[in-house]
C-alpha cells in the first residue's frame, strides 16, 4: 500500500476531478482524506497500485507531492487509549509519524519518517497486543 500526498486546487471541483480522473483510470482509493491549511490543498490518499495513481493524476495535471510505503495497524477499537499508546511507542522509538487517517477497514494508516524503524514498532504491537 502507497500514500501519494496530492496538491488539490482550493476550489470548487477539484477534488471532483481527482476522482474522476482516478475512476477512469480504473483506481481504487482505500482510505485518506483531504485538508486546506492556510488556503492550500493537500490530500492523503492510499491506494494499492501508487504507481498507477501516481500516473492517473499526472496525466490530468493533478501534482503528486510524495509516494510513500504506509504502516497498516489495527488497534482494539474497544480499548481507549489505543492511539496514544502506538504514537508514544513511535515516539520512543524516534519514529515521527507525518500523516494518520484510516482506511475503509477501519486500520490505523501511518506515513513516518522512519519506515524501517516503525515497521518494528509496527511488527512488536501487533504481537502484543495478538493482533
Amino acid at each position: 500500500m502507497r500514500d501519494l500526498a496530492i496538491r488539490l486546487e482550493n476550489r470548487p471541483g477539484a477534488l471532483a476531478e481527482m476522482g474522476e480522473a482516478l475512476g477512469a483510470a480504473g483506481v481504487s482509493v482505500e482510505g485518506g482524506g483531504a485538508f486546506v491549511v492556510d488556503g492550500k490543498g493537500i490530500a492523503h490518499f492510499l491506494f494499492e497500485d501508487g504507481a498507477a495513481a501516481r500516473r492517473a493524476l499526472e496525466e490530468k495535471g493533478i501534482e503528486v507531492l510524495a509516494d510513500r510505503p504506509v504502516l497498516v495497524q489495527r488497534l482494539k477499537q474497544d480499548v481507549p487509549g489505543q492511539l496514544g499508546k502506538i504514537a508514544r511507542r513511535m515516539a520512543e522509538a524516534g519514529v515521527n509519524i507525518e500523516v494518520m487517517y484510516s482506511d475503509h477497514q477501519n486500520q490505523l494508516i501511518l506515513v513516518v519518517d522512519d519506515f524501517e524503524k516503525g515497521r518494528a514498532v509496527s511488527e512488536t504491537w501487533k504481537k502484543e497486543m495478538n493482533l
